[in-house]
């Protein structure tokens, strides 16, 4: 038996070409979504979201916990239907993008700059807490005695053993 690997590319064309399809007098619905890329570097994350056509008033940076939210609205242009329009593909209307950071951002240093219809954010990582070495004392180290053991008698501890004798029995006389 012989094993096809399964894509499902040719099935989103159909559903995208589906819904793209004029039906009747009315035109294709187009949501606009905006290109969104997100770097790593050593110290930050930066995320780069295309924005043709969208004015600076019209575009929004959240942060609420560890959730950054990028939203706004790319407005129409009015159509000319005189035009000669034989395809319209630039989409408008409201856009949300929402981005789950790790723990620990500091929201009072994210930076947003918005240049030539790109928003770049960048997030400063973390600090990390660096494992930290416990030195760890063998032998020698003095030992808590809990007051409801009996200390032992000093001539019983104190005495070296003598012949035959164990250490912690009465010497003999």
């Amino acid at each position: 038996m012989a094993l096809i690997r399964w894509e499902p590319v040719p099935m989103n064309r159909l559903f995208t070409s589906l819904f793209d399809t004029p039906t009747g007098a009315s035109a294709p619905v187009r949501r606009f979504a905006p290109a969104t890329d997100i770097v790593e570097s050593d110290t930050h994350y930066i995320l780069r979201v295309d924005l043709p056509g969208v004015a600076e008033e019209d575009l929004s940076v959240q942060l609420d916990g560890d959730v950054l939210t990028i939203s706004g609205e790319r407005r129409s242009q009015s159509e000319q239907r005189g035009s000669g329009y034989v395809r319209y593909e630039r989409s408008s209307g409201r856009f949300r993008r929402s981005v789950r950071l790790p723990e620990g951002i500091d929201g009072s240093a994210i930076e947003a700059n918005f240049d030539r219809g790109v928003l770049e954010v960048t997030v400063p990582k973390p600090e990390r807490v660096s494992p930290r070495s416990i030195a760890i004392t063998v032998g020698s180290a003095p030992r808590a005695v809990d007051s409801s053991e009996t200390a032992p008698a000093a001539a019983e501890t104190d005495a070296p053993a003598q012949d035959g004798a164990e250490v912690g029995e009465p010497a003999a006389a």
